[in-house]
């Protein structure tokens, strides 16, 4: 039975016991609580039952976790069996478990989670920012060893198998490019050679202001919870200013660029043509792209609807989720030339569908890999990064184009609200914030309208 004592003005302790330990000591267990002030004596009573009632079946079930004796990891593993498993989506989930595995856990695991001190994060912050801290560290590829693969005669499609990576990789291996740790030694291994002989670490650089404000807001997320569920009173991580982000321009391309773009893409394989037009003139997500299916595609009406996303998570595969809130499912008018050349596409695919004969994977897909199973993301963010590099075209992301829609779209002075409609943001304010910078653009040219209006009219009466 719980007992309920007054500790201040709005104040109390709670106390169950739950038997005896091994020396035959009764085991205690204590919660304060803190009422709101104002409240009359009966709804005292009864909150105050309500509590004693909940913290005893805390108790008795194992799920109660005092403040002053777990640990912070402690906490996290019940975060997440608890909270995150079933409320985050799963790709922030597993960013969530990456940071706090590879560097939040072993630096603040350890502190008793009433114990956690702002300047136990601001020491962690700070470390954050110095060399050495990047675990993604990269490996450039000596000359020597594009010899060594050209000499063991091994199919590009072999050697991915056996390293465990995609063709993709293979591919930029030869061409040069720097790979992973991982990727390195897998393939140090299956050639049999050692792997300071062909490769070279970079200099891994240190975490971005992003970065470190990621893994403040993870911490956050996990003691605003700690407080909400009653284990501690109050979050230290507000209390601490994590590393000022400065806000920069989305990258994207031009109209002249863009341009530019397009017509390179005469001379690209089809499927990957499609992908940047759609991009281009939707706007959409890496994702929302991935996961179009045929049935999505309105060739009556010339609309698309995205309802779905498609994303790569390790040790999961490519899975299938909503998108990224309600308002990211909308239906948006394309133009004639892009459905016209998604039916190209169509057919297309559909031969190709008939070349694979029985192996030929079937589902609904527009892009897929050769054998019709729907198309990893990061391939799409790959083939555009050397498609824009062969053609010198300016450093952005795959992401970059939905900018670029979005800088024409307001260019042209199209509504904000259209915009953001299309675009999938829950609120136009939303979109007035991420492209407040494009937004002074027409804003600038009205300024410029109206005086050459009014300088107009003074020539004109100086003349008369």
């Amino acid at each position: 039975m719980a007992s309920i004592k007054q500790r201040g003005e709005n104040s109390y302790q709670i106390t169950v016991s739950s038997g005896y330990n091994a020396a035959g000591k009764k085991i205690i267990h204590c919660k304060k609580i803190t009422l709101d002030t104002g409240l009359s004596p009966k709804k005292i009573e009864q909150e105050l039952q309500k509590q004693a009632a909940l913290f005893e079946r805390e108790v008795e079930t194992g799920t109660y976790m005092d403040g002053g004796k777990v640990t912070f990891a402690e906490f996290t593993d019940r975060w997440f069996k608890d909270y995150a498993e079933k409320q985050l989506q799963p790709k922030t989930l597993h960013r969530y478990k990456d940071l706090l595995d590879s560097r939040i856990i072993p630096a603040i695991g350890h502190v008793k989670l009433n114990k956690l001190q702002p300047t136990h994060l601001m020491k962690f912050y700070n470390n954050l920012q110095e060399t050495g801290i990047r675990k993604d560290v990269k490996y450039s590829v000596k000359p020597g060893l594009l010899d060594l693969i050209k000499q063991a005669n091994i199919k590009i499609v072999d050697l991915a198998r056996m390293v465990s990576v995609s063709t993709e990789t293979i591919q930029r291996i030869k061409k040069g490019s720097a790979v992973s740790h991982k990727t390195a030694e897998a393939l140090s291994k299956v050639l049999k050679i050692k792997m300071e002989d062909y490769f070279v670490k970079q200099d891994p650089g240190i975490l971005s202001g992003q970065t470190v404000k990621h893994h403040h807001q993870v911490i956050s997320s996990i003691l605003t919870c700690a407080v909400q569920w009653q284990i501690i009173f109050n979050n230290p991580a507000i209390r601490v200013k994590p590393p000022k982000v400065e806000k920069t321009e989305a990258g994207h391309l031009e109209e002249e660029i863009t341009e530019k773009l397009l017509s390179l893409l005469d001379n690209e394989p089809l499927k990957y043509k499609v992908m940047i037009y759609v991009a281009v003139y939707s706007g959409g997500r890496l994702g929302e792209i991935a996961g179009l299916e045929w049935s999505d595609i309105n060739f009556e009406n010339n609309l698309i609807r995205i309802c779905r996303s498609s994303q790569y998570i390790p040790g999961k595969g490519i899975i299938t989720k909503s998108p990224k809130n309600k308002s990211s499912e909308r239906i948006i008018a394309m133009p004639q030339l892009v459905m016209d050349l998604l039916r190209e596409y169509r057919v297309w695919q559909n031969e190709e569908r008939l070349k694979c004969g029985d192996l030929w994977e079937d589902n609904d897909r527009l892009f897929t890999k050769w054998n019709g199973l729907p198309i990893f993301p990061h391939t799409i963010t790959t083939w555009f990064k050397e498609f824009r590099r062969r053609h010198n075209l300016p450093e952005i992301k795959f992401h970059g184009l939905r900018h670029t829609n979005a800088s024409l779209l307001i260019g042209q002075g199209v509504n904000i609200q259209t915009v953001a409609k299309r675009l999938g943001h829950t609120k136009a304010t939303t979109t007035t914030s991420v492209y407040s910078h494009f937004l002074k653009r027409p804003d600038t040219e009205a300024a410029e309208i109206l005086q050459n209006l009014f300088n107009k009219d003074k020539s004109n009466t100086k003349k008369a």
